[in-house]
Order: structure tokens, then sequence, then C-alpha cells
């Protein structure tokens, strides 16, 4: 089974958008849409959510998987997250970190791993 913790450390298995995704579920995809419309206060389309997760490489289209600066870094840095980071947490994770505490909890639990 491919590593599912993205670059922030999220878990892309528990993604509706990655999972409807993978399910072809274009229904899904549409009322993933308007909850995240609603919840982040900004129009977002069924198309803004496909992700075959961003590790992937595929589909990055999710709201902004694709622009995701903390993806982008983790892959200029060559690393498989943040936790693998000599900067960790960076200012720009912590900004992230403030509103999804469960990917601090999984970086934190990475972390933890690496320096055992």
């Amino acid at each position: 089974m491919p590593e599912l913790t993205s670059a922030c450390g999220l878990d892309c298995a528990r993604c509706e958008a990655y999972n409807a995704t993978l399910n072809n579920d274009t229904a899904a995809r549409e009322e993933i849409a308007c909850n995240w419309s609603e919840m982040y206060g900004r129009p977002c389309t069924a198309d803004d959510c496909i992700c075959e997760g961003c590790k992937s490489d595929g589909l990055l289209s999710t709201a902004h998987a694709a622009t995701c600066e903390i993806r982008i870094c983790v892959e200029d840095n060559d690393i498989p997250n943040c936790a693998h980071c000599e900067n960790y947490p960076c200012e720009k994770l912590e900004e992230f970190l403030e509103f999804v505490p469960e990917a601090r909890r999984e970086l934190q639990s990475i972390r933890s791993d690496l320096e055992a």
C-alpha cells in the first residue's frame, strides 16, 4: 500500500475528495464542492475536488493542492513530508496546523519516530 500521509500530515485515505476521485464518484465530488464552498466561504466546483493525493503524479486540482506551498516545499526539499524537514515546524506549516490538529498529531508522531 502506498504512503498516504500528505506533505502536511493529512491522511489522504480519510480525505473525501481523494476517495471520491478514486471511486470516480462525480455526485460525491459535487456534494463535497457544495460543502467546501460553504465551509471555506469561496466558490468550489466538483472539478476542484479531484485529487489523487499530493504525492501522486496524478491530478492535483483539489481546492489548492496543485499550488500548495507546503507540498511544493516538500517536493523542492525532496523529503517525504514536513516531519522530515530540518526547519520543522516552519511558520507556513504552523499557520496550516492551527486549523488541522490531526495533521499536527500525525507529523509529531512521524517526527518522534525519526528522533527515536
